[in-house]
């Protein structure tokens, strides 16, 4: 039997040196060797930085440096440092909530073990009943049953609470949604810091809000003017109280539609998906228990080591070649090889170098359809040349009877006899039979 040697990678063992976030197959995009996981559109997180920093830093330009002056003690100090560590500290959250796993699940390298038979098919001759995964199944926790769903690209079933992003391509633990603002999904591990996230940001809106009408007072105050030429005297404030007006109903809307959802232990998905308040909600533990499962929980480490090592894969086992582009005789020449018997094309070498090498003049070969070499060794034939007895002696191995003899067949004599006559008579070689004969000169 022939054996094919277990195919080389092309990075020739180079696995070993790759680490595991090199090689993620979600759409994940990595920072500093794996210690930051974002998702695939990581490139909005600079336009949500852009939407803070730059309105707080008008505001302290503009609002803030002017109000120093208009306030005793530190007080006018304070505006400028609260908004700037407010921002920093909103900043941190942002990046905790986009630079970190949201609880991704690892896939499977292989599908779970099958539990039962495709019986819908008919399995004929030589056929298989396919294998068959249940698409969903039920598990009980907590004295609850949940159906549970085999997610095909991850090759597992998911946990309850769990789905599959299509935008990160991954399984992700207490799925609430994918925010394109952050460029992350939200999930178990990172949805406390989006929470926050938000809140803090309504606050510091509010905070903008609030003092850029306090700086419009203070105008209209030591001028003796009304409000709208107040307002014309500072323009900056006027664009940022439009700003954080319209931010406001964005991130407060926000904030007040996740209140609602953690004080019922729901997540977006959940919400929009199943519309718990139709039904009775597994999940609910009260409003008390359920702020302190979101804020006062441990939040479980990641199931992923993005920056460990990937494990050498074990080679593939040789395979046998049958067919293809190998005669499916290639095994029986072999099982005679190490009978201890001659092989066909080890007998044909010295006659093909003869006529290769040009040591017989009006030597030729003669072949129908094609090279020499592209004929299937089941049907090359040739002539040996012996000195001691003349005329044309063609000769064919046997390989078609069992006792696999190497003698002379009636047949085959008697095609040689015919063949010898054409070629006495005509000079020429038969080229219907496919056989390959050598001409002498007469």
């Amino acid at each position: 039997m022939y054996v094919v040697p277990p195919p080389q990678r092309s990075d020739s063992g180079s696995n070993g040196d790759l680490r595991v976030y090199q090689t993620w197959k979600g759409s994940n995009i990595f920072f500093l060797q794996g210690r930051f996981v974002f998702g695939p559109d990581v490139r909005s997180l600079a336009l949500t930085i852009c939407l803070i920093a730059v309105p707080v830093t008008i505001f302290c330009i503009f609002v803030a440096r002017k109000l120093i002056d208009d306030f005793s003690d530190s007080w006018g100090v304070s505006i400028v440092a609260v908004a700037v560590v407010f921002t920093i500290y909103d900043l941190i959250l942002l990046l905790l909530t986009s630079g970190r796993d949201p609880g991704i699940i690892p896939r499977n390298a292989h599908p779970p073990e099958p539990e039962a038979l495709d019986g819908n098919m008919d399995a004929g001759a030589g056929q298989t009943p396919q294998l068959r995964l249940p698409r969903i199944k039920e598990v009980e926790l907590n004295g609850i049953t949940f159906k549970v769903k085999y997610c095909d690209t991850c090759m597992l079933y998911r946990p309850p609470r769990c789905s599959h992003c299509s935008i990160c391509n991954n399984c992700v633990e207490r799925f609430d949604h994918h925010c394109p603002w952050v460029g992350q999904c939200i999930g178990m591990r990172n949805y406390r810091f989006f929470f926050m996230f938000v809140f803090s940001t309504t606050l510091l809106c509010i905070y903008v809000f609030a003092f850029c009408w306090v700086y419009i007072r203070k105008i209209m105050e030591s001028e003796h003017t009304t409000t709208w030429k107040a307002m014309l005297k500072t323009p900056a404030s006027i664009v940022l109280i439009i700003y954080t007006f319209i931010s406001m109903w964005f991130v407060g809307g926000l904030t007040v539609f996740h209140l609602y959802l953690i004080s019922t232990n729901q997540t977006t998905y959940e919400n929009f998906r199943y519309r718990y308040d139709r039904r009775s909600n597994p999940h609910n533990k009260g409003v008390v228990n359920n702020f302190k499962e979101t804020f006062f929980s441990t939040i479980p480490p990641s199931k992923n080591n993005f920056r460990a090592m990937v494990q050498r894969e074990p080679p593939l086992p040789p395979r046998s070649v049958a067919g293809g582009f190998m005669s499916p005789n290639m095994g029986k020449a072999n099982d005679e090889i190490e009978m201890g018997r001659k092989a066909v094309w080890a007998d044909m070498g010295p006659a093909m170098s003869d006529h290769g090498d040009g040591k017989h003049g009006n030597e030729r070969l003669h072949v129908k359809d094609g090279e020499l070499g592209e004929l299937s060794p089941d049907i090359r034939t040739t002539v040996d040349e012996q000195s001691d007895r003349p005329g044309i002696h063609p000769r064919r191995s046997s390989w078609g009877r069992k006792s696999g003899s190497w003698d002379m067949s009636p047949e085959v004599m008697a095609l040689a006899a015919r063949v010898g006559e054409q070629n006495q008579n005509g000079g020429g070689s038969s080229s219907g039979s496919g056989l390959v004969t050598e001409n002498r000169p007469t």
